[in-house]
């Protein structure tokens, strides 16, 4: 026996028509799609796009077109320190642009020198009598790529005598292949470098087959392009010998030799802060631990620095240091350099620089300017940041080394400012 059927509601509107269901749509009194078409007028149908290429080249034309209309009014500008053109595309991870882009731009100024150098030559007498008197001659980089040779010979000699067996050397095949290379980049100006060249960084025994390249004899634009594959490629550790070892010397042979500093070899400064803790222990701590460093090679380095942006943990590491080594006259172009970035230092770093300062309370050689402006400057930035005993030390500090023009700053700062063990100034009552 079935299921009786229950009474049930009727839901939904009743059917008053019969067919099928395209014949109930085409009803009339059903709703109808209506065959008015809504036009609005789109103002970019007909524009079209300018690709990568093309806006970097129409860009590079208007500074181009800037630079002759501020020469024909006589505006002067800091030689080729321009600021770097502006990204419409991807970059590489080095945060570098297209290679040929970048290659044409570095041909333009070949031959040329950065030119922002302010030296007062009465900073750099007085920064002289802060220097190591008994500090080594300083090497060029082909006496330090000799002195390498040289121990790497003594290594496998003394490896020969104690094992009785000869280390694998270098195939003549590739030692022929590398002065190859070596001698297209003692002429190298811009264009693709050579694959075998590229490939040198993910090498085992890398360092001894860029001697045989013989570095000293790269042209300026070869070393930039070897510190722009070398960064990209080699860890921290690795990339500081490169900078230490073949970056650096050849940067004070040129200034040494020009008083001034190749574009180039500007640009394979700014490079290579791609690693700053390479930057930091390879370039800028070995200078001042030197104790041979001259105000123009501050100046410039210091340049670089002061306009890339650096982590703050490296940049402290780098501050901390710099407080505690002995000093050499620059590390106050560095200290001033680091503390203008404003960071939010650790009390730890920040207690470092003060003592730093302290302990020329004694001294009683004549300070530089620089050593003023850098406590000027330490002064602005972290004021409220030190204790109230600092703050009395640093008081005593201006009494014992007096400029006319930037103690009265310094000493205005200090008073005016809140400490970080209690709220209120200083001075106050």
């Amino acid at each position: 026996m079935g299921k009786t059927k229950k009474n049930r509601p009727k839901r939904g509107d009743p059917i008053s028509t019969s067919g099928s269901l395209a014949e109930q749509i085409e009803n009339e009194d059903t709703l109808k799609m209506t065959q008015r078409v809504k036009e609005r007028g789109r103002k970019d149908e007909d524009d079209t796009f300018v690709d990568e290429r093309l806006s970097r080249k129409i860009l590079e034309q208007a500074r181009l077109q800037q630079d002759e209309l501020e020469i024909e009014h006589g505006m002067t500008r800091l030689g080729p320190s321009k600021k770097p053109a502006t990204s419409l595309g991807p970059t590489r991870p080095d945060g570098s642009d297209d290679e040929e882009e970048e290659d044409q731009e570095l041909a333009q100024h070949d031959g040329q020198f950065f030119d922002e150098i302010d030296v007062d030559e009465e900073d750099e007498r007085a920064l002289q009598q802060f220097m190591s008197k008994d500090a080594p001659m300083r090497r060029t980089l082909a006496d330090i790529i000799m002195e390498k040779l040289t121990e790497k010979k003594t290594e496998v000699a003394s490896q020969m005598t104690e094992s009785g067996m000869a280390p694998p050397e270098l195939d003549d095949r590739v030692v022929q292949v590398y002065k190859g290379v070596g001698q297209i980049l003692s002429r190298y100006r811009s264009g693709k470098l050579p694959k075998a060249f590229k490939i040198l960084p993910a090498l085992k025994s890398w360092e001894q087959i860029l001697y045989i390249t013989e570095p000293d004899k790269w042209t300026a634009a070869s070393m930039y392009q070897a510190t722009r594959i070398f960064s990209s490629n080699l860890n921290a550790k690795m990339a500081q010998r490169f900078y230490n070892l073949i970056l650096l010397p050849r940067i004070q042979d040129d200034i040494a030799e020009f008083k001034r500093l190749n574009f180039h070899l500007y640009m394979a400064l700014k490079k290579a802060l791609f690693k700053p803790a390479a930057f930091f222990k390879g370039i800028l701590l070995p200078l001042c631990e030197s104790g041979t460093c001259t105000l123009r090679e501050a100046v410039i380095v210091g340049s670089v620095l002061a306009k890339s942006t650096v982590p703050v943990l490296h940049s402290s590491a780098a501050m901390l240091k710099l407080a505690e080594m002995d000093y050499s006259g620059v590390n106050s172009i560095f200290l001033r350099i680091l503390v203008d970035k404003k960071y939010a230092l650790p009390f730890r770093v920040i207690d470092a620089v003060v003592y730093h300062f302290l302990r020329f309370v004694h001294d009683k050689r004549q300070l530089p300017v620089l050593w003023h402006q850098a406590l000027l400057a330490f002064a602005q930035r972290y004021k409220e940041d030190i204790s109230s005993e600092q703050k009395e030390a640093l008081m005593e500090l201006l009494r014992a080394h007096l400029h006319p023009s930037i103690t009265p700053e310094v000493r205005r700062e200090i008073v005016n400012s809140k400490s970080r063990d209690c709220e209120e100034p200083m001075g106050a009552d």
